[in-house]
């Protein structure tokens, strides 16, 4: 009778087991509504990373809406987006040392602000505080010549380009050889 007892309860663990790890594995392999993306590139001989979670449009207003005019933006989804740089560089003509920051953005209607913070590892902008700043930018946005679904970072010759719905947001980065 022990034996039979003992049996059921290992063949009970054991459906509760693979039942859990199904779940787990399913939950893995399912579609995140803002995928962690990275972007790449070099601008002269400093390598960039962008890390960033890219949401969607979905068919939501965005600038002015879902993403406020004048507060602070993680300028992606979940985590603070990280920017890092390997090698000083310089982004609007101001130096920014090499290393990983937190990127923000203050999203305005004719200007936007580019905010690089010392504390990379933050979620979103929740504890964002401006006094960890490393630099600070002012650039123009521009309207996008494409429908941009999700949020995208392209890294160029020029520097970088923030792309989502209807809009781009420039700013440039150089090397800064001194």
């Amino acid at each position: 009778m022990k034996t039979k007892s003992k049996t059921l309860f290992q063949f009970v663990l054991l459906f509760m087991f693979t039942i859990s790890t199904s779940v787990l594995i399913a939950q893995g392999t399912e579609k995140k509504p803002s995928p962690a993306a990275t972007a790449t590139g070099k601008i002269g001989n400093a390598n960039i990373t962008i890390k960033y979670s890219s949401p969607s449009v979905k068919e939501r207003k965005i600038w002015g809406a879902l993403v406020p005019y004048g507060e602070v933006w993680r300028s992606g989804a979940n985590e603070a987006t990280t920017f890092e740089t390997d090698r000083n560089i310089k982004v609007g003509g101001k130096k920014l040392p090499a290393g990983k920051y937190a990127f923000f953005t203050i999203p305005g209607e004719k200007e936007w602000i580019v905010i690089f913070n010392s504390e990379p590892n933050q979620w979103g902008a929740f504890k964002y505080k401006s006094d960890k700043d490393a630099l600070r930018i002012t650039v123009i946005p521009a309207k996008s010549t494409v429908m941009n679904e999700r949020l995208v970072y392209n890294i160029n010759n020029n520097g970088v380009v923030l792309s989502w719905e209807n809009l781009d947001v420039p700013f440039s980065l150089t090397e800064d050889r001194n």
